[in-house]
Order: structure tokens, then C-alpha cells, then sequence
């Protein structure tokens, strides 16, 4: 396969600022975790435990299914059909149980919510989207259910930066300084944006409102395939 070296360089800078993002917004809840976990607390070494356990999944899949992965990428009807199937996901939660009461999940929920990011691997899931829906339909909490999503984002974000490093031989110069500050900025900030308006849909127990989105976007995309066919 051909690759762009710079593209993956800016590639991997959007990934860092994604993980800032999600570490920005979950300072306190970090810094408790590992505080806890340095003094041997029990509850915060389980909940990295039920995180752990959730990465397991999307791991694999990425590892044993790498190939067909990025042929799919390779598929643009796929990615419309996918956005669509994400806004059933997302438009699901409005019958999740209303008594959603959980402030983190059992071992099957992790393995669930899991599950639900290694099917995101797919293009055009989003994997927000997925785990947030697997985590309420678990009976968790809107604002936990967001919580265990961005937080188990933190490795596999690093996972896919990391594996982009390999094929990665650009440098600052190669891309533009003044183009990856753009980038990186643009990156935070949209993405510190999108948690905190995530958090505040699920605290309203609105989430799936955006199904609305991501199904106008998939049928657009579809409708557009289907001009140019």
C-alpha cells in the first residue's frame, strides 16, 4: 500500500489532541483513578480493571481482522450504510430503561460496551456512539455511561497513534508548523466541545437526538454516491 507519510504525521497529531481532548475534560476523574490505584484503593483498581477489560475486544478485532478492516475503509457505501445503522444505535437509547441508576458497569457490561467498540472499528460507527449506547442500555448513568466511553477511548487512541507511528517518516517541516497548530487547535477545541455537549444530551436523557445528524448525514452521503454511480 502506498503511504502518504505526511498525512499520516497530521494523522497522528489530530489522535494526540483527540486523547488531550478527553483528558482535559477528565482531569479530576484521572488523577482520582491513579491516586487511588497508588494507595491500593479497591474500587479504583476495578474500575481500570473493567477498563482494561473493555479494550480487549476492539484489540483483537484490530489485530486479527487488520486486512479486511481497511478494505472496508476502502468502500464508500459501506460508511453511508454504517452512519445509518449508528443513528439506530443512538435513536435505540430513547428505550433504554428510564431507571438508569448505575454509576459504573458489571464485568459483562464492560465486556458489552467492549463489544460495542470493536464493532465501531467499522467506518462510519461512531465509536462514541456505540459505547455510550452500550452503557445505557447496561443501566448505567447518562454522565458514567459517557464517562467509561471517553476514558477507554484513551487506549485505543494511543493503540491507533502509536501503530501510525510505524508507517510514519514526515517531519514538522514536511506538513507546515503553522498548519499542524491549526490542526491540533482545531482538534481540541471540537473535541472538548463535542464530550461536554455529549454530557450535557445524556444528563437530559437526549441522546439519541443525535440520530437526527448522523442519519442526514448518511443519507446525503448515500444520495451522493448515488449520483456519481
Amino acid at each position: 500500500l502506498d503511504v502518504n507519510p505526511a498525512g499520516v504525521f497530521v494523522e497522528v497529531v489530530l489522535h494526540v489532541a483527540t486523547l488531550l481532548a478527553v483528558v482535559v475534560v477528565y482531569r479530576r476523574r484521572l488523577l482520582e483513578l491513579l491516586l487511588g490505584a497508588a494507595r491500593r484503593e479497591a474500587d479504583p483498581w476495578r474500575y481500570l480493571a473493567l477498563l482494561a477489560l473493555a479494550t480487549l475486544p476492539a484489540a483483537a478485532v484490530g489485530l486479527l481482522f487488520q486486512q479486511q478492516i481497511e478494505r472496508a475503509f476502502d468502500a464508500p457505501a459501506l460508511t453511508g450504510a454504517m452512519l445509518l445503522v449508528t443513528g439506530l444505535l443512538l435513536w435505540s437509547t430513547r428505550y433504554a430503561r428510564s431507571e438508569r441508576v448505575a454509576l459504573q458497569p458489571r464485568w459483562a457490561g464492560a465486556l458489552g460496551i467492549g463489544v460495542a467498540q470493536a464493532f465501531a472499528i467499522l467506518p462510519g460507527i461512531s465509536r462514541s456512539g456505540a459505547t455510550i449506547t452500550a452503557g445505557l442500555w447496561s443501566r448505567l448513568r447518562g454522565d458514567r455511561a459517557a464517562e467509561f466511553s471517553f476514558l477507554m477511548s484513551i487506549p485505543a487512541i494511543l493503540g491507533a497513534a502509536i501503530l501510525e507511528l510505524d508507517e510514519m517518516t514526515a517531519s514538522v517541516r514536511d506538513v507546515g508548523t503553522l498548519p499542524l497548530l491549526l490542526g491540533f487547535a482545531a482538534a481540541l477545541v471540537s473535541g472538548v466541545t463535542a464530550i461536554y455537549l455529549l454530557l450535557w444530551l445524556t444528563r437530559l436523557r437526549r441522546f439519541y437526538a443525535f440520530a437526527y445528524y448522523v442519519w442526514l448525514v448518511g443519507g446525503l452521503f448515500l444520495i451522493f454516491l448515488a449520483s456519481r454511480a
